[in-house]
């Protein structure tokens, strides 16, 4: 009796395992399942001849996908080569969008305003001037402009 459930839990054990094992078994990625319709039609070529029609075949299946580029992949190419120049934070807002269709709006820090030109003008002017004497200058130096 003790034999045939050790039996028992062995078959079912190995059974178990070998459909753990197909399930572990990936979907071929896209160049696989170029390389499986290639080496088909490649059939009984041998050496040099197959190895020029597998470059052929895989090559040009390669380039009719990138013929089929939806319009979405249009974009983001022409969006990449406008913004090669921009980096970080800049560069993620122009891709976001340039790739939205929206027209790309200034950066709020190009935004001067008048009080932010006042500040520049009085600090300029009270460079020379310290402490109690430079906040006294720049208060009023603010209000009068």
């Amino acid at each position: 009796m003790q034999k045939l459930m050790t039996a028992l839990a062995l078959g079912l054990t190995l059974t178990m395992g070998a459909a753990h094992a197909a399930d572990d078994k990936k979907a071929p990625t896209a160049q696989q399942g170029k390389m499986t319709v290639c080496n088909k039609e490649a059939g009984a070529r041998k050496g040099d001849e197959r190895k020029k029609f597998m470059s052929e075949c895989l090559s040009a299946e390669h380039a009719e996908a990138a013929d089929k580029r939806t319009a979405q992949q249009e974009r983001m190419k022409q969006c990449n080569q406008d913004a090669k120049d921009k980096k970080g934070d800049e560069r993620k807002k122009f891709m976001s969008s340039c790739l939205s269709g929206k027209p790309v709006e200034p950066a709020a820090s190009d935004k001067k305003t008048a009080q932010q030109d006042r500040m520049k003008q009085c600090n300029l002017d009270a460079k020379d001037k310290k402490g109690d004497e430079r906040k006294k200058f720049m208060s009023e130096c603010l209000k009068s402009k």
